[in-house]
């Protein structure tokens, strides 16, 4: 079982954060379909779970890459190592994705693409859609580009001594945000330049916390963690105008302090039962992430034809949803993108 198990449990609650809030937007649709009424819990902002990736991803890039900096060939090493963990089950996905648009057009809310946005699209390359937003073929990529460009940013340092390494690469992320506010820069440089990318940043002051041995009482944890929630309880941002400058300050510092409450914690219990499923959970969110669309949306199309969407109701397809949706990435983790991480990861460390 992990050693950071707190931190596995808020990877979970992070990705069914996200998939609560599609949920949602999909039981409006069923609602209005049946003729119930359904208010949704729109007040706090359950896409902050993307935020809280984003902190978590900063830290354990500096966890796991302990044996690596300062290292004269932890650049190859360290991609590869990402690529792998990364690209299979994305691309399999957006291959998924690309076929049901084919074969099923009304299945999907988006426009098609071109080929070369196709391609863009498994090269983790940002590109600007006709309706204006930057977003791949499978919409959900969005952030794993983000990803990816972090991961190039942190393999340009990792061959220095770590300290050196992440006050450049914290240095470099602020240079590339203050940039970006200060010139017109077109796509992909002005996606590669949103302040988003300062909560990765979060995360490698957290790692560094760690690294150093700083640990956290757990009143102070839970201090942190009531904070944090009634922070993002208070929704500070208007979505539709400054999401993208207030972002790392509205959403990005209370996922930092729940990150810390979650990273910094001093010698673990023995974990219950709970804990070790919610760990489960945790293990599994990547592919939680990633699946929850097509579970969602496969739930409506099954209740909608068999006619059990009305008498489930809105709620009772969101709680459905959920379900199907913490089932379906653990298979797919287990069955998928577990074994084939672990056989291209042995591979990747022989040639190593």
């Amino acid at each position: 079982m992990s050693k950071l198990l707190h931190v596995q449990v808020l990877r979970a609650l992070a990705a069914l954060s996200v998939a609560f809030l599609h949920a949602q937007h999909d039981a409006e649709g069923l609602a209005a379909r049946i003729g119930h009424g359904f208010a949704a819990l729109d007040r706090f902002p359950w896409m902050a779970g993307v935020d809280v990736f984003f902190v978590i991803s900063g830290f354990i890039m500096v966890y796991a890459s302990r044996p690596l900096f300062g290292e004269a060939g932890a650049r190859g090493v360290f991609l590869a190592r990402r690529l792998v963990r990364i690209v299979p089950l994305y691309w399999a996905v957006t291959t998924l994705y690309l076929a049901v648009s084919l074969a099923a057009p009304a299945l999907l809310n988006s426009a098609p693409l071109q080929p070369w946005q196709v391609l863009a699209s498994y090269l983790f390359v940002p590109f600007e859609r006709p309706d204006g937003t930057v977003q791949p073929l499978y919409s959900l990529g969005w952030t794993l580009n983000y990803e990816m460009f972090f991961y190039l940013l942190f393999a340009a340092v990792i061959v220095r001594p770590k300290r050196i390494a992440l006050s450049l690469l914290v240095a470099g992320l602020a240079v590339l945000v203050l940039a970006g506010r200060l010139l017109p820069l077109p796509q992909p440089l002005a996606f590669w330049t949103d302040p988003i990318l300062l909560e990765f940043a979060f995360g490698l002051g957290l790692g560094w916390l760690h690294a150093k041995g700083v640990t956290l009482g757990r009143g102070v944890r839970w201090a942190l963690a009531l904070a944090a929630v009634a922070l993002l309880a208070a929704n500070l941002i208007d979505l539709r105008s400054d999401l993208s400058e207030m972002r790392p300050l509205a959403w990005g510092l209370p996922a930092a302090l729940l990150v810390a409450a979650a990273a910094l914690s001093r010698t673990e219990r023995e974990p219950s039962a709970l804990t070790r499923f919610a760990v489960t959970a945790g293990d599994a969110s990547y592919a939680i992430y990633l699946v929850h669309p097509f579970a969602i949306r496969g739930m409506g199309v099954v209740l909608a034809r068999t006619g059990a969407d009305a008498a489930l109701g809105p709620w009772g397809f969101v709680a459905l949803s959920l379900a199907v949706t913490l089932l379906a990435g653990i298979l797919v983790h287990r069955l998928f993108e577990r074994p084939l991480t672990d056989a291209l990861r042995a591979w990747v460390d022989r040639r190593a």
